[in-house]
């Protein structure tokens, strides 16, 4: 069964995708400069997509936190 579209959660349409399209793998290949006038797009050689990775921000959270402390014992 599907689900109802009000009860899908929307994450801003903005996600890490690992497969490229042509037309996006064109576009890497012409910026790489690997890509020729002419050529067929049928094929086309791997082209790497870099992960992008959200590091967890501790050290300013347990400073913040610190500080906050201190200044209610004042």
């Amino acid at each position: 069964m599907t689900m109802d579209k009000s009860l899908r959660v929307r994450k801003g349409g903005t996600s890490v995708r690992g497969v490229l399209t042509r037309a996006e793998r064109i576009a890497k290949l012409k910026e790489q400069e690997r890509w020729q006038d002419g050529r067929s797009p049928i094929g086309l050689p791997k082209v790497r997509v870099p992960k992008l990775s959200m590091k967890k921000k501790k050290k300013a959270k347990e400073e913040g936190e610190g500080e906050a402390a201190a200044g209610k014992k004042k």
